[in-house]
Parts: structure tokens; sequence; C-alpha cells
């Protein structure tokens, strides 16, 4: 993994470019539009930048460069490696201000995401900027910006040698399920990790998860992703939602055969967005244990492949919309809702468009959850496979139109004779 600085010649620099631009997660804002009104680098000008500085990740074993750096005063913030090591390096000279590792754990030992940190989030908190990160072991650290070191008065004490005092929350010691600090989640009962980095919204962090890839997973036996909330300042735990509705909760009868007890996944691996002015997180979810067969949870499933707003304050459901009912096709939803407002009908909606690897896009009022254009329930084979019991129906978009080819045909094949 490298990291590259490239610079314009100052003959060529505008006047008015010193205006300052922040990349605080990872993707640039909440309404993850990955996007800068930055202006320094144009078409016309782009073939004139010169590569500055490179700096070198081999020093934390760094290789696979799936982080997206953010960008703030002055510092470069990047995840290296699969310890995940966070790193500062000075915009202008390439130079490493400084770097934080999480000391080695068994839980950290057998993650299956060690090498797939995707970025930090930056939030102000208190006059001061902190960088909070998420790690393979699924511990939260908070880190000051300026110094690297962990944020005093956050979270507890982790009874594991080497780990500071402050600064850190073991995530495992709130999804209540049995666990040792060091050892983690026995295997026999579930697995939890790690990817993409939390969201910052309105003073609370949420922080989403990850499990084995399910294409890999050899058990039927899982926990549930469920997302968890933190308090920005202290670390505190505010409150879990459940991805399997436990009894009572919304949406448990679609979890037949008592899967829900001991099943799971339903993570939340891909990046999440929020609206701060109507305090809400928009989840994204992954499919339910066992990508390719779903015979031992008949039922739809909820909230598996689904976009799930919660109430960033107390957790509360929104509205969700599942994409995939009863999925087995590792349809999981692979990327993070994009915010955006639109005119339709002469009127201004807020919008949340959410990309799916089917190549629909899902678009719904993001403060009601109405899908703005109609998603008709049409009808879909049956399995053939013994013991599966598949949904009679599946949610398909009329607007917008796909983005890739929905079938094949005999027309579509070339004919090299």
């Amino acid at each position: 993994m490298a990291v590259a600085g490239l610079c314009l010649s100052a003959a060529t620099v505008a006047q008015d470019s010193n205006e300052s631009m922040e990349w605080l997660t990872l993707g640039s804002d909440h309404a993850h539009t990955r996007y800068l009104g930055a202006s320094e680098i144009t078409a016309e000008n782009f073939s004139e930048l010169e590569e500055s500085w490179v700096w070198d990740g081999a020093s934390f074993n760094a290789a696979s460069g799936r982080s997206t750096p953010s960008y703030v005063d002055g510092k470069i913030i990047t995840v290296a490696g699969p310890r995940r090591y966070v790193v500062a390096i000075d915009a202008q000279t390439g130079e490493t201000v400084w770097s934080w590792g999480e000391p080695k754990t068994f839980r950290y030992e057998y993650s299956m995401r060690k090498d797939y940190g995707k970025g930090v989030t930056i939030a102000e908190v208190n006059g001061r900027k902190v960088v909070y990160i998420t790690s393979p072991a699924f511990f939260l650290t908070a880190l000051d910006l300026e110094t690297g070191q962990p944020l005093e008065g956050f979270g507890k004490p982790v009874p594991i040698d080497g780990f500071p005092d402050t600064g850190v929350v073991d995530l495992l010691a709130d999804l209540g399920h049995p666990y040792d600090p060091y050892n983690g989640i026995p295997l026999e009962t579930g697995y939890i990790t790690s990817s993409s980095p939390p969201i910052v919204v309105n003073g609370t962090i949420i922080v989403g998860n990850s499990a084995e890839q399910g294409y890999n997973q050899a058990r039927i036996e899982n926990i549930p992703g469920d997302i968890l909330a933190y308090d920005a300042a202290t670390g505190e735990f505010k409150w879990k939602f459940n991805v399997i509705p436990q009894p009572g909760e919304y949406g448990h009868e679609t979890w037949e055969n008592d899967a829900w007890e001991w099943t799971g996944d339903v993570s939340s691996w891909a990046p999440l967005s929020a609206d701060e002015d109507l305090g809400l997180v928009y989840v994204p979810t992954n499919s339910a244990t066992l990508d390719f067969f779903g015979g031992f949870r008949p039922g739809d499933n909820l909230f598996s492949a689904s976009l799930i707003a919660l109430d960033v304050e107390t957790g509360e459901r929104a509205w969700h919309f599942q994409m995939v009912h009863h999925d087995i096709w590792n349809y999981d939803t692979p990327t993070a809702p994009i915010l955006l407002d639109l005119t339709i009908d002469g009127r201004q909606v807020p919008a949340v468009a959410q990309a799916t690897k089917q190549a629909f896009i899902y678009a719904f009022n993001r403060e009601t959850g109405e899908p703005l254009w109609p998603i008709e329930e049409r009808s879909v084979p049956a399995s053939k496979i013994p013991g599966e019991k598949l949904s009679l129906t599946q949610p398909i978009p009329t607007k917008p139109a796909p983005y890739e080819m929905q079938e094949i045909t005999i027309d579509d094949l070339v004919d090299f004779t």
C-alpha cells in the first residue's frame, strides 16, 4: 500500500485556492456523496500534476490499499495493514506524523476481515477533532487528531495487557453474548468483526459490523450483526438495534423454525449514511447466515438485505425496506446509501438511493421511507432444492431503470461463425 502526494506548479494554482477542504468520512460526508467542491485541479491542468512524495506502508505490512484516506487540518488520516494501524501523514511532505496500533489479541488473529479496513471517521468533540476507528478484533477506539493518543475519558479499561487505560470501547460487551476479552466470542456460537468505519451523527457514534464471508460459512449457527451506538465524547453505550427481531418486535414472525434464536449475520459491512437534520442513520444490511441456502431459516428474514432508517438518539426504527426476501443469492447490500435532493413533479423531495448487486436502485423519501416511484412485488420461480422455501415474490423497482442487463437471450450472444 502506498499513498502518493501530487502537486501543481505554483504558477498553475489559482489565487483563490486557499479555501479549506475536509474529507472526514469514508464517503466525504454523511450523505456519502464522495464529492468535494475543490477547484484547484481541473480537467485542463490534470496533465500537469507532478509527484511530490510517496508514503510507503510497507513497515505496517500494508498491501491491499482498501482504505479511503481522510483529510483534515493538513493531515491525511488512513489505516494500514492487517493490524489496521491508524496513520497520520503530513499532506505537504508525506512524513508520518503519528501512528497508533491496537495490541494483538486472539480475536484479532482469527478475524477474517483483517485487511479489509476501509478508513476512519473524524468528528469534532468538545472543541477538538477526534479520529474513530473500529478494528478487526471489534474494538472501537477514539484518538486525538493532533497527537494520535487515545482520547482521555472515553470508554473503559480493557483487561488485556498493552491496552491503554482510556480511549477504547470493547464492542463485544454490548452485544449480549458470552465472550472472553482476549479470545472473543466462541466460534461455535458465532463470529463478528468490522471492515467499514463507524459514523458520528449529532454526538452519537453508530457502529456497524461484518461477519465471515457468506460464501465461506460452514455453520448455520451464528450471532446477529446488531447495530450499536455510543456517546461520541465518553464512549458510553446508548442503544442496540436488533437486526434479527426478538419476540414481540416488528418482523419477528419472518423467522420461522425458531431460527432467530441460533442463526445470524445480517451485518452492515457496507458504510452507513446519515441525515443530521432528520436525526436518522441509514443502515444497509447483509443477507442472513449461509448465502446460498436458507432452508433452515424459512420466512422473509427481516431485516436482512434491507435498508433501515434508525433514530440516532434512540435506535428506534423509523422505517425500513427489504430489497430481497429470504436472500440465498449473496445479494447483500454492497455500498452506502446516497442522500440527495430531487425535484419530482415540480416539488423537492429529500431522497435516499440504495444501489444493489442486482443493478437496481431503490429510491425513497429519506424522511418517510415512501418509495419515490412504484416498487412492484413480482412473482418469482420456486426453488427446486429440497427443503428450500423461497418467497413467492420479490420487490422490483419500476424506476430508475436497471444499470445492467437483467437477462441474457439468444440475441445477446456473439456469433463467431
